[in-house]
C-alpha cells in the first residue's frame, strides 16, 4: 500500500503510518530499529531496494531522506516537504517512508527524522554516496547508535579511509570493511591451522580499492608484519599471499566469485568468496550495534604505515636524489664490474 503525501509534516505521515497499517491488517509494530538511508535522486531506488531485502533479516522502519535542491531561486526560499509512505508488500517486512526535503528544511532534516523514529528501538544511518567526512558530527549521525558509510563510492576513496581514521568516533562503519569479513574469517582459519610465524603479507587487488588496503591494514595489526600492496586488473581483492616459517598460505581469487587456498603440505582446497551485494553487506551490519574495535584498530593503524606502501610512495623522490648526484653511482660501476670479473 502507498500513500503519498504533499506539503505534508510529520504529524501527518505518523497518521498515515497508523492509517497503512490498519488497511493492511497489522496493526502492531513489530520492527527492531530504524534504518535512515541518507542519499540523492540517482541512488535512491538501489539503496531503497537494498533496504527492502535486508529488512527480511531485520524488521525495520527505513526513512529515505533525499534533499531536493531547487533550480528556482523562488523556490529555494519557500520549504516543503513530501513524503511517500508505503506499509505491506511495498514495503518488504516493515515499513518505508520515502521523504523529500525542499528549501530551508534541507538544513533541518533532523527536525523531519525525529518524530518519525521508533520509540526505544535503535536508529542506524546509511549514506551510500556522498557521507560526510564526521559522520558522528553530522545531525542525522548525532542521532545513530550506528553510521555506515561506503568508501568505495568517494571520489578519493584513499584520502576519504585517511579522513575517516582521523574523525573514527566508536560507531562508526564502512562496507568497504563489511566486504572483506570472509577473506579475513578465511584467512583466520587457515592460520588456526598451521602454528606457524608468518613473515611477511602481500594483499593484491585494484588500485584505489579501500577494501584491498583496510585488508592490508588489519594483517599488519594484527600479524605486526610488513604488508606488501600490490596491484591487479580486479575485480576487487583478487590475491593474499602470507610468508611462513613452514611455507605459504595463498588465498588466491582471480574470478570476484571462485577463490582457491594453497597450504603447504595440504591440497589446494576451492574456497566460495563471491562479491556480495548491497543488500546483503547491509544485512551484515545490522546484526550488529555495538562498536567494532577490530575495524577502529585497523583503520587507526593508517594506510601509510603499510610497509611497501610507504616504499612505493617515496621511490620518486628517491630516484630525484640519484638523478641529482650521479657521480656515486658512476664510481661505484667499475668496483662491480671488477668484483663480477
Amino acid at each position: 500500500m502507498k500513500i503519498d503525501l504533499t506539503d505534508t509534516t510529520a504529524s501527518k505521515i505518523n497518521k498515515a503510518l497508523v492509517q497503512g497499517r490498519r488497511a493492511v491488517g497489522t496493526p502492531a509494530v513489530g520492527m527492531v530499529l530504524t534504518l535512515v538511508i541518507v542519499t540523492d535522486e540517482e541512488n535512491a531506488y538501489d539503496a531503497l531496494r537494498a533496504a527492502g531485502d535486508a529488512s527480511r533479516e531485520h524488521p525495520s522502519r527505513t526513512l529515505v531522506v533525499i534533499k531536493r535542491v531547487s533550480r528556482s531561486p523562488r523556490d529555494r526560499t519557500s520549504s516543503r516537504l513530501d513524503a511517500e509512505v508505503r506499509v505491506g508488500a511495498d514495503a518488504g517486512t516493515g515499513e518505508t517512508v520515502v521523504l523529500r526535503l525542499y528549501g530551508e528544511v534541507l538544513n533541518h532534516a533532523q527536525s523531519v527524522v525525529l518524530p518519525l523514529l521508533l520509540p526505544d528501538a535503535p536508529v542506524v544511518v546509511w549514506w551510500p554516496v556522498n557521507a560526510p567526512i564526521d559522520p558522528a558530527q553530522d545531525p542525522l549521525g548525532a542521532l545513530a547508535q550506528r553510521r555506515v558509510t561506503d568508501t568505495y563510492a568517494a571520489e578519493q576513496p584513499i584520502q576519504e579511509l585517511t579522513a575517516r581514521a582521523e574523525a573514527y568516533t566508536p560507531g562508526d562503519t564502512d562496507l568497504s570493511w563489511t566486504r572483506i569479513t570472509p577473506w579475513r574469517s578465511m584467512l583466520a582459519a587457515a592460520l588456526d591451522q598451521v602454528p606457524c610465524k608468518v613473515t611477511s603479507v602481500e594483499v593484491e587487488g585494484e588500485e584505489f580499492n579501500p577494501s584491498c588496503e583496510l585488508l592490508g591494514m588489519w594483517l599488519a595489526d594484527r600479524l605486526n608484519v610488513s604488508v606488501k600492496r600490490s596491484l591487479s586488473t580486479g575485480p576487487g581483492l583478487t590475491a593474499v599471499r602470507m610468508e611462513t616459517d613452514c611455507g605459504p598460505i595463498v588465498l588466491d581469487r582471480a574470478d570476484g566469485s571462485l577463490a582457491t587456498l594453497s597450504m603447504q603440505g595440504q591440497p589446494d582446497r576451492a574456497v566460495a568468496l563471491k562479491r556480495r551485494e548491497t543488500s546483503e553487506l547491509i544485512a551484515e551490519e545490522l546484526r550488529r550495534l555495538d562498536p567494532d574495535d577490530t575495524y577502529a584498530s585497523a583503520l587507526k593503524f593508517g594506510v601509510d604505515r603499510l610497509g611497501d606502501s610507504v616504499e612505493a610512495k617515496t621511490a620518486p623522490a628517491a630516484d630525484a636524489d640519484a638523478e641529482a648526484k650521479p657521480a656515486p653511482a658512476k664510481k661505484a660501476a667499475p668496483a662491480k664490474k671488477a668484483a663480477a670479473k
